[in-house]
């Protein structure tokens, strides 16, 4: 089937929630956080809410649905977008800006000793050190270097980048949530058969634990691709068409091959259904599989991708930080 996106060009926003369900048992295990363990709220009609994935957490899913971990390499659909590979001292793959957090702002990508994407984006972004930020500028920079931080958002915090100005926000974002949630409490044993009375400080002995774990009637994953806002970069309708394609097929390959959250949270899809526009349905993966190497070539042809599409940087350990106004330059080593 082609792809067909003609129902989005002119709304602002993609909405759609997809229902799980655990894949067996009733049982799951959110997210924790530090110091907080689980996020339980209270909803607008007071019932008992569980966040069962940030927005945080999502981001970072939907960007590894993409990669593949075996081959070190995009998945096949997605072969020639542009992303900053890292290396180590002997060029043995080290992370690139698909799989770190903060994308191209990773600090193996610009805190290195070998700075050659921190020259680029100075040079490239030099004439935004006073006044507003050009955001079309900066949208075609990331586009050129790393497709993915469009879709994601990026902050680039570095003083000698605009001044430390220069973000995008997420375009597509998610988070999964629970009502009604309700505590399933339970726990066990580590059990050592040679000594039970050991030092359990040094990992000996037996050690009882307890865990909470919940149910919940309603589990629903939501999530938001704002299409004024890929608009608003001005790539151009076969960039916009790209991103777009990129968007759903990390939505429908996460809701199809990345519900396995953690051990003890694995979860499955009960329905679709897409808030807005009314009448749109989200594409097949094969349809989009299909598709996306067609609109990646497209967007190549105008000159919009950087070559070779991977740029290399070696991680050599950080680079020194300059010395401080003030402050006497460090001795030679």
């Amino acid at each position: 089937m082609t792809l067909d996106l003609s129902a989005l060009a002119n709304t602002p926003r993609l909405l759609m929630e997809a229902r799980l369900r655990p894949v067996q048992g009733s049982r799951f295990q959110p997210t924790g956080f530090p110091d907080l363990g689980a996020a339980v709220y209270d909803g607008p009609d007071g019932s008992r809410m569980l966040l069962v994935e940030s927005a945080q957490s999502m981001a970072n899913r939907l960007e590894t649905a993409c990669w593949n971990g075996a081959d070190d390499s995009w998945e096949s659909p997605l072969e020639g977008l542009p992303f900053v590979k890292v290396v180590d001292k002997d060029g043995k793959f080290l992370t690139n800006s698909v799989l770190e957090a903060h994308r191209i702002n990773s600090p193996y990508i610009l805190e290195g000793k070998d700075t050659t994407v921190l020259e680029m984006l100075k040079a490239e972004l030099a004439d935004m050190e006073e006044g507003a930020v050009d955001i079309r500028k900066l949208a075609r920079v990331l586009l050129r270097y790393d497709a993915n931080a469009l879709l994601h958002g990026v902050f680039l915090a570095k003083s000698d980048l605009a001044g430390g100005r220069l973000r995008l926000p997420r375009a597509l974002s998610a988070f999964i949530e629970a009502e009604d949630a309700k505590v399933a409490q339970n726990g066990g044993v580590k059990n050592d058969h040679v000594n039970p009375s050991g030092d359990t400080a040094r990992g000996f002995g037996n050690v009882p634990f307890s865990r909470d774990e919940y149910t919940s009637p309603k589990i629903t994953a939501y999530f938001n691709l704002d299409l004024a806002q890929i608009r608003g970069f001005g790539l151009g309708e076969a960039a916009e068409h790209l991103l777009v394609a990129l968007a759903l097929y990390k939505i429908r390959r996460f809701l199809e091959r990345g519900l396995r959250l953690r051990t003890a949270c694995d979860l499955g899809v009960e329905a679709l259904h897409v808030g807005r526009p009314a009448g749109f349905a989200l594409p097949e993966l094969s349809t989009l599989e299909a598709a996306l190497p067609g609109l990646i070539a497209a967007v190549a042809a105008q000159g919009l991708f950087a070559e070779p599409r991977a740029t290399v940087v070696k991680w050599e350990g950080a680079a020194k930080k300059p010395a401080k106004k003030g402050e006497a330059e460090p001795a030679a080593e």
